[in-house]
């Protein structure tokens, strides 16, 4: 066997994220937590900006952590406040953390070094106890960077302090710096290790009641989902409706999602890695700080995705008259443009329930699919679901489309079959231009998937024009059930072997 080969033999039969231990980061505001994430997943992707006074994370983000050699699930979680009100964000946000937590096996609980200990450390430390009695804690002296080298003993008076929390000796560390980490490795590798053995042998166990072989688990690709849109759409809540779970802060407060947070779930069988994205903003209208971080992140994940789920309000639809705004034209027409599938999800419909409201449901549901088509004339048959987020109605309809538009994206037709279609849509609609010495139809191939490129061959002086490209992709998503996907048709000549 060769390298390439046994490279692929060992990402095979490396264990799936799901049966990875799962670490919890927890704490006070503005203890490091983000940074931390940041630093044990090797990625800066949790938003991470110095606001003393307010909260950046308020979602419960997940990564996987590379610590030496271990490998296990992190949780960055926002910043506990035992003070804060029932119906507050940041009371909302501790119910998230705890609902997560239940399913961790380990916690690191953070403080700030620099800082020492505070009346609120104490409470968390409470909070922990109660909520999660089985869960392992390691306590954590961030910001630690230099406290070695002072001689007034700063460092030992921390560490004492912290050990007074009850949860055995602390680790000194500094997430920005990377400093300590060789002592967390030394302090987390038994309690990962033996939490790895033990869902190891749970999954065993499972799987002995599945019908599908470890093979087809292991060989099917996960479907990267992404959701969009403008802030207060109902993003958060169709993601906790898709996932059977509040898993993000939902509110009628406009911009509660600043990370883009990722799940993974099934659906019928099929892995989903789905990425809420925070509510689309230009750049031109954020320049900087956490709002300036959500708007590159949102787009970053959204190039990232498969499938984009374009959210609407059909409740402001039904009041303006109009599907899209300019900023929602814009979004749409960019997934399209980077290659991506879309579906559009129309939420909100329970506003527009009952006879007084009939009529606009039934304008609403005729004018949007029209409207997308005027909007994006070069794809059509983008799917469109109505759904209402907040009453769970219409999950199976959006993961459905998702699905089949899925399908499509990776659709891969055989030279053969191609060269048949040719023929007929030749027969049937002769080019103007062939005549004499111009530009003449050869054959075509397809050259890749996600989303489907074709390249056209033709001999002759000259190149056959946009037109004649856009009638192929045309009747290629018409014969071959395309719909709702962008695709590529190129050309290549014999005088000129790149792709145009």
């Amino acid at each position: 066997m060769g390298t390439s080969g046994k490279k692929a033999l060992q990402r095979l039969l490396q264990p799936s994220t799901e049966l990875l231990s799962k670490v919890m980061l927890v704490g006070r505001p503005n203890v490091g937590k983000s940074a931390l994430f940041n630093r044990l997943t090797r990625r800066r992707e949790a938003l991470v900006y110095n606001t003393p006074d307010s909260h950046v994370t308020r979602d419960v983000r997940e990564g996987v952590a590379k610590l030496g050699d271990l490998r296990f699930r992190v949780m960055d979680t926002a910043g506990l406040e035992t003070s804060a009100g029932s119906e507050s964000v940041l009371a909302r946000t501790a119910g998230i953390t705890a609902a997560v937590l239940r399913e961790c096996q380990i916690a690191l609980f953070l403080i700030d070094g620099r800082t020492g200990l505070q009346p609120l450390d104490a409470d968390v430390g409470k909070w922990l106890r109660k909520l999660a009695p089985h869960v392992r804690v390691k306590v954590l002296l961030n910001k630690a960077e230099g406290m070695h080298a002072d001689a007034n003993g700063a460092l030992e008076a921390a560490m004492g302090e912290a050990h007074s929390l009850g949860f055995g000796a602390p680790v000194a560390v500094s997430a920005e710096s990377g400093e300590g980490l060789a002592d967390l490795y030394e302090n987390l590798r038994p309690w990962v290790e033996e939490a790895q053995e033990e869902m190891l042998a749970l999954q065993e166990e499972e799987s002995l009641t599945e019908d599908k072989t470890v093979v087809e688990e292991l060989k099917r690709v996960p479907l990267q989902l992404a959701i969009a849109g403008r802030p207060n759409v109902g993003k958060s809540t169709l993601l906790n409706a898709l996932v059977c779970q509040e898993r993000v802060l939902t509110g009628p407060e406009p911009g509660l999602t600043r990370d883009s947070i990722r799940v993974q779930f099934d659906y019928d069988g099929q892995t989903v890695y789905l990425v809420n994205t925070a509510g689309w903003m230009q750049r031109v209208k954020v320049k900087e700080g956490p709002a300036a971080l959500s708007a590159m992140h949102a787009r970053r994940n959204i190039q990232r995705a498969h499938v984009v789920a374009l959210v609407l309000d059909a409740e402001e639809i039904a009041q303006t008259k109009k599907s899209m705004r300019h900023a929602e034209a814009s979004l749409a027409q960019w997934v399209i443009q980077e290659g991506r599938g879309l579906v559009i999800v129309v939420n909100k419909m329970d506003l527009l329930s009952g006879r007084e409201n009939a009529h606009l449901r039934s304008l609403v549901m005729r004018a949007v699919p029209e409207e997308i088509q005027k909007l994006l004339p070069q794809v059509t048959g983008v799917p469109v679901v109505f759904v209402s987020a907040l009453e769970g109605k219409g999950r199976g309809a959006v993961m459905h489309n998702v699905n089949e538009s899925y399908k499509r994206w990776c659709a891969r037709l055989s030279t053969a079959k191609l060269n048949r279609w040719l023929s007929k849509v030749m027969s049937r609609h002769p080019r103007r231009g062939d005549k004499g010495y111009g530009a003449k139809v050869r054959y075509i191939t397809q050259v890749k998937a996600r989303p489907p490129t074709f390249v056209v061959f033709v001999s002759g002086a000259g190149k056959i024009d946009d037109t004649e490209l856009r009638f192929f992709a045309s009747s290629l998503r018409e014969d071959f059930g395309l719909g709702g996907v962008p695709i590529r048709v190129l050309q290549r000549s014999s005088r000129d072997t790149r792709a145009t």
